[in-house]
């Protein structure tokens, strides 16, 4: 199997996951919380490859942080989740920068992270995406209902007598789940587009959720396949032309 075609696979997996995932993050309105974490990679990957190891470990160390210091910020007095997200979007990248420019020797530069290779793909980013997708699929499936509730009223589901925390945890962790997968082969740009692009568009098409969830991972792995082929017969970039 050549490059090229293996990075159609991979890209593929990467859009379900993104498209699946971004269903929750649009209806939840936390794009800009997404794109804070796809943008606090960038310091975690850094740091990972400073220290030689994974990529996705360092990713997913900095989603995690990150996502620990937004929750503080969020409950300041007169402040919000949009509010904490735009100032840690911006202090995360700034923190890569500025990692990456004490140490120019790292084989990181910030036009791959920002658009990703897709075209280098290993099985290893293959795998890492097809794992995240069942995982998530599977989380859907036992506890999707409670999720669709929380959604939609979360007041009447804390009312329940349930915990409304540990909701945002599981969204959580599918959000880190699809940003921390799609990082390595898409980039931060790509990441965010295919999370909130697809699902937005499926959001105007229907307002049945159940259509939602799978209309949009359809659409996400759509546009990976056709905006990888249109770049190979443009000749043009592949990360920019799938966003």
């Amino acid at each position: 199997m050549s490059y090229f075609e293996r990075a159609l696979i991979v890209i593929m997996l990467v859009g379900a996951l993104a498209g699946l995932a971004g269903v929750l993050v649009v209806l939840r309105k936390r794009v800009l919380f997404a794109q804070a974490l796809t943008h606090a990679t960038f310091p975690g990957a850094v740091i990972a490859t400073i220290l030689g190891a994974s990529l996705q470990i360092g990713a997913l160390i900095a989603c995690v942080s990150l996502a620990i210091i937004l929750s503080f910020l969020s409950r300041i007095r007169g402040q919000g989740t949009q509010a904490a997200s735009g100032v840690m979007l911006t202090a995360g990248f700034a923190a890569g920068v500025l990692l990456q420019a004490m140490n120019p020797s790292i084989p990181i530069q910030i036009d791959s992270f920002l658009f990703g290779s897709i075209l280098s793909a290993t099985w290893v980013d293959g795998l890492v995406a097809g794992v995240a997708l069942l995982a998530v699929i599977a989380t859907l499936l036992i506890w999707g209902k409670q999720i669709v509730f929380f959604l939609f009223d979360p007041e009447a589901f804390a009312a329940t007598g349930a915990k409304p925390w540990l909701m945002d945890a599981a969204l959580l962790l599918i959000t880190t789940l699809a940003v921390v997968a799609a990082m390595p082969a898409a980039g931060a740009i790509l990441a965010i587009a295919l999370i909130a692009a697809p699902a937005a568009a499926a959001r105007y098409f229907t307002d049945k959720i159940t259509v939602m969830f799978w209309l949009s991972p359809t659409l996400g792995a759509l546009a990976g396949l056709s905006g990888l082929l249109l770049s190979r017969w443009l000749g043009v970039s592949a990360g920019a032309s799938i966003s």
